[in-house]
C-alpha cells in the first residue's frame, strides 16, 4: 500500500468510526441513543486507535494535516510529501463520513434535529465565541501533537551491550487512542474537539454534498475555526519542541 493509498485508508476509517459513534449517541432511535460525551469520547479514542493500526506501517498513520505538517516543522517529514498527504486526508475524511451517513441513513430520516444530523459530520461551540473556540482548538491540539512528539519509545539491550529495536505493532496505536480519549474527556466539551483539520473539513463538505433528509445548514461560518485551531497549536507544539531539543 503506498502512503498516499494509506493515508486516505486510514484517515477513512477514523472518520468512519469517529462519526459513526456520534451518530450513534445523537440520532433518534440507534442503540446507542443519549449515551453520553463519554462513549463519543472513548469512540474517537478507538477510531484513532484501529486507524494507526491498520496504517502506520505504510505511512506513518498520520490521518491529520496538522500533524503532518508539525512532523514537517521539526524536520521528521519532507515538506515535498505534505501537499500529498493533505489531499489524501482530505478524501478520507471525505469517504468515511459518507460510509457512516449510509449506515445510519435511516436514522437520519427518522431524526427531526438539524443541528444533531450536523453534530455527526463536524464540529461545533457549545458556547459560540469564535476567538475562544479557536484557542480550545489550538490547545488541544498542542496537547496531541506535544505528547506524539515526546512518547518514550521502548527499547531493550542485548547481553553484549548492543541496542535492539523494540516494535510495538499494532499495540503501539493503543497510547495514541488513551490520548485522543483523554483530550476528549478533559478538553472536549468547549468545541467537540477536532483537534484535526480534515476530521471537520471534509464530513462538513460531505454533509453539504450529501442528500442528507432535512439537513439544514452546514455552518460554514464556524468551518475555519477546526483549522486555524489546529495549525496554531501544532505549531506551537513544533517550536517547544524544537526549543527542548536544544
Amino acid at each position: 500500500m503506498t502512503p498516499f493509498v494509506a493515508e486516505i485508508v486510514g484517515t477513512a476509517l477514523l472518520l468512519l468510526l469517529g462519526t459513526g459513534v456520534v451518530a450513534n449517541v445523537v440520532l433518534t432511535g440507534t442503540k446507542g441513543n443519549n449515551s453520553g460525551w463519554i462513549v463519543i469520547s472513548a469512540g474517537w479514542g478507538m477510531a484513532v486507535f484501529v486507524a494507526v493500526a491498520c496504517v502506520g506501517q505504510y505511512s506513518g498513520a498520520h490521518i491529520n494535516p496538522a500533524v503532518t505538517l508539525c512532523l514537517a516543522a521539526v524536520g521528521s517529514f519532507d515538506w515535498a510529501d505534505v501537499p500529498c498527504y493533505i489531499l489524501a486526508q482530505m478524501i478520507g475524511a471525505f469517504i468515511g463520513a459518507a460510509l457512516a451517513f449510509l449506515a445510519y441513513y435511516k436514522h437520519y430520516a427518522a431524526s427531526d434535529d438539524a443541528g444533531a444530523k450536523l453534530a455527526t459530520f463536524s464540529t461545533g461551540p457549545a458556547i459560540r465565541s469564535l476567538g475562544w473556540n479557536t484557542l480550545t482548538e489550538a490547545i488541544g491540539t498542542f496537547v496531541l501533537l506535544i505528547a506524539v512528539l515526546h512518547f518514550a519509545h521502548p527499547d531493550a539491550t542485548s547481553p553484549s551491550g548492543e541496542a535492539i529495536a523494540v516494535g510495538l505493532g499494532s499495540v503501539g496505536a493503543i497510547p495514541v487512542g488513551l490520548l485522543v480519549f483523554a483530550i476528549g474527556l478533559s478538553l472536549g466539551g468547549p468545541t467537540g474537539y477536532a483537534i484535526n483539520p480534515a476530521r471537520d473539513l471534509g464530513p462538513r463538505i460531505a454533509h453539504a454534498i450529501l442528500p442528507i433528509p432535512a439537513k439544514g445548514s452546514s455552518d460554514w461560518s464556524y468551518a475555519w475555526v477546526p483549522i486555524v485551531g489546529p495549525i496554531i497549536g501544532a505549531a506551537a507544539a513544533a517550536g517547544v519542541h524544537l526549543l527542548a531539543a536544544g
